[in-house]
């Protein structure tokens, strides 16, 4: 007798070489478990024939499923897209590339019959990986965890195994602008983390580069922390704090030595002050804008534009 429906959701981008090897290596897990499963693969605007391998996939396999997006709406929504779509007891999230290694999933599913209500994987090192991304890699976890109200143990990654109460917690989390990592650590439950050796992907080139990583990184720090508008406000303070300064400065100068330079002195500290002001009153309006400028748009997170269901099970 199966012990539950296992929900294997994976986003893909122009994953064309990969996906084959994936789904083998992904089967042989499979066949060892004692739980059914659908495997929900997300094309997030692939320009390659990532959607046809996983159609071909499909026709033997009636449990996978493919949902083709519009566009290239990102990873974020891939994830909340599968998340959403997913019908299983348990739901694990994972890249097609292999770097993060189906066979680990044997060992997720352990702790979560210990008790455990997530699982996910943390990487041993970052061997691999040039010196400036390791520097800025600590300084992103710093960051976060000091000036943010989530705490994200370094080096973890999407790789996770949750159980359903898990998942409907993340989706009641309707925001626009999502940051999975600081989501899972967000809602909480008892989580178990797994170190995993960094392994490279067999064929393909990674999606992710600096760009790509800093912009990650800037959403995540927006998404979960006002600290960015704070700054505006303490340099409003600053600004206005040094020009008061200067303006006692030419009021004493202008007292005892007189004034060397009529106008210019006062006219500076004035347009300081009053330039500071207004990027402290600036600073504070923005705390409250940030919160729903993106909220108040209503844009779906995403447009699905195929979608092939798998077979549904009977019972």
């Amino acid at each position: 007798m199966k012990k539950g429906l296992l929900s294997i959701v994976v986003p893909c981008y122009n994953e064309e070489q990969v996906l084959d090897l994936f789904y083998s290596e992904i089967k042989k897990v499979l066949n060892k478990i004692e739980y059914d499963y659908e495997i929900i693969f997300i094309d997030d605007g692939s320009t390659d024939h990532t959607p046809d391998i996983v159609k071909d996939i499909h026709k033997n396999d009636k449990q996978v499923s493919l949902i083709s997006f519009s566009r290239n709406f990102g990873k974020e929504a891939g994830i909340y897209a599968g998340l959403s779509n997913a019908k299983g007891d348990l739901i694990v999230v994972m890249d097609a590339d292999l770097q993060h290694q189906p066979k680990v999933l044997l060992e997720m599913l352990k702790y979560i019959e210990e008790g455990y209500d997530t699982v996910t994987t943390q990487r041993i090192d970052r061997e691999g990986e040039s010196f400036l991304k390791r520097i800025f890699s600590n300084l992103f976890y710093s960051i976060m965890n000091r000036f943010t109200d989530v705490n994200l143990v370094k080096d973890s990654q999407d790789f996770r195994l949750m159980k359903r109460i898990v998942v409907d917690a993340i989706l009641n989390l309707k925001e626009y602008n999502r940051f999975s990592k600081g989501i899972f650590s967000w809602v909480g439950f008892k989580t178990k983390y797994i170190k995993v050796d960094n392994v490279e992907r067999p064929a393909g080139d990674t999606k992710w580069n600096f760009r790509t990583l800093f912009n990650y990184a800037i959403e995540g720090i927006l998404a979960f922390s006002t600290v960015p508008l704070r700054f505006a406000t303490i340099i409003g303070i600053l600004i206005s704090f040094g020009a008061f300064l200067l303006l006692l400065q030419v009021i004493i100068e202008a007292l005892f030595f007189g004034i060397k330079e009529p106008g210019y002195p006062s006219m500076m500290a004035v347009i300081l002050f009053i330039g500071g002001i207004q990027i402290l009153l600036i600073g504070v309006v923005s705390e409250y804008i940030a919160k729903i400028y993106y909220e108040i748009k209503s844009r779906p997170k995403y447009i699905i534009r195929e979608y092939i269901k798998p077979t549904e099970r009977e019972g």
